[in-house]
């Protein structure tokens, strides 16, 4: 449902952008989306029902006399509010020319409380509430009285929603009442902080769920990671959409503020990544590729050998760039892992390499033991340069893997390109 009364601040693309997040997520809907604004005669209708039944009301006062009366009770040290002036009781005149609102007329007595399935009992007296304005002067009705009309005809049992709405909800549920409405249940969830227990902000590493897709963090952590701000079940930290359907319930949610966790995050969509298959791996990865993939080995096999060590697809396709691209090698990182302690065993290393005629992992770790063997080095010594020969960096996975993947052609051209800096 796009509620999109206010159009000072709704717009087509944010629209549509809804509905590109939610599918990206999974979040599929059964009906929809609904446009309020294409409900306009609903809305109508169920205001002159109101007006006709005395529940609502034209109120001709104008910004700047609410705006007086504000400053006015604030100097009094009041609540600042409207004060009913245009009900019908009170007899005014209607001034001409000038195009009403229709308020809600709140209850003066008693109070309006509901038990809610996240804070639990909340109760707030009707004379704190006023009369809400639930219709525009251009005709447009407002988001706490569409809503309500929404909920009813859609017949919604349950409105679950953010704690900001809290305010929101004895006057929604006064409006429910009006028109002999069932009150659905509340669940208001409790605000993310930051680690630093302030609001949640850019700093903190929040941003918009498309900047999350076009980053490459898959779908199912997203949701995971949502769902942990406030839910558990148990001590499962990595769950799939499909569990959390399973295992959730509402009374579970704890009421005290979520706190996002940046790096814990990462970690969850790293758990995440792991559990891609091999055979959809190389179609994810694929899109954040920025260099041509048919030249060099099978996708399915770099990103595989790669998949554990990164938190998103878009780190995946930087992680395997070398495997198609010759890599820069920096000549004070190589001089500084291949030198004289070890520039013979690196020489043997590669003669046992091309000697090699069986190109499969086993055959190349056999090899360069044996060459760490006969020269009495440490690993590090004799990895380390091959390392940085065939990928520009210090860290990769086991050189034997590696070598594996890129193929015996390009390693041992790599590796002869090396006898030039050196």
């Amino acid at each position: 449902r796009i509620e999109d009364t206010d159009q000072a601040r709704s717009s087509d693309e944010s629209a549509a952008g809804i509905v590109r997040d939610l599918k990206w997520l999974g979040l599929d809907f059964d009906e929809g989306p609904f446009f309020q604004m294409q409900r306009l005669d609903r809305y109508h209708d169920v205001i002159a029902q109101m007006l006709q039944a005395g529940s609502a009301y034209h109120c001709y006062m104008s910004e700047a006399e609410l705006d007086g009366l504000r400053e006015a009770q604030k100097a009094s040290g009041e609540n600042p509010r409207y004060d009913g002036r245009w009900r019908p009781e009170n007899g005014r005149v209607p001034p001409e020319g000038v195009k009403p609102v229709v308020r809600f007329r709140n209850p003066d007595i008693g109070s309006v409380a509901w038990d809610d399935a996240v804070k639990g009992h909340i109760e707030i007296a009707n004379k704190d509430l006023d009369d809400l304005v639930i219709c525009r002067p251009d005709g447009t009705p407002t988001y706490n009285f569409c809503v309500v009309v929404d909920d009813i005809d859609m017949a919604i049992t349950h409105v679950v929603r953010g704690d900001g709405h809290v305010g929101n909800t004895p006057r929604q549920i006064n409006i429910f009442r009006a028109l002999g409405a069932s009150v659905p249940v509340f669940a208001h969830l409790p605000t993310v902080l930051g680690n630093d227990g302030e609001k949640l902000s850019k700093r903190h590493g929040a941003t918009g769920l498309n900047e999350y897709a076009d980053n490459g963090y898959l779908p199912d952590a997203l949701v995971n990671g949502l769902a942990r701000m406030g839910f558990a079940h148990g001590n499962d930290e990595v769950f799939t959409p499909a569990q959390l359907v399973e295992w959730f319930d509402i009374n579970a949610i704890n009421p005290a503020p979520a706190r996002f966790d940046a790096q814990k995050f990462d970690w969850l969509a790293g758990e995440h990544m792991k559990q891609i298959p091999a055979a959809q791996i190389a179609a994810l990865v694929q899109p954040f590729c920025e260099f041509d993939t048919g030249n060099g080995p099978r996708l399915e096999a770099a990103a595989m050998l790669y998949r554990d060590r990164c938190a998103t697809l878009k780190i995946l396709a930087q992680s395997i760039h070398f495997f198609y691209k010759k890599p820069e090698i920096s000549l004070p990182v190589l001089a500084e892992h291949l030198n004289d302690a070890n520039r013979l065993a690196f020489a043997a290393a590669r003669e046992a390499l091309g000697a090699l005629t069986i190109w499969d992992k086993p055959s190349i770790s056999a090899a360069l033991k044996k060459v760490q063997t006969d020269f009495a080095l440490k690993p590090p010594q004799l990895m380390m340069p091959i390392r940085i020969g065939i990928s520009g960096g210090t860290s990769t996975p086991s050189v034997d893997a590696t070598l594996e993947v890129l193929g015996k052609v390009e390693t041992m051209a790599r590796l002869v390109a090396l006898e030039r800096p050196i």
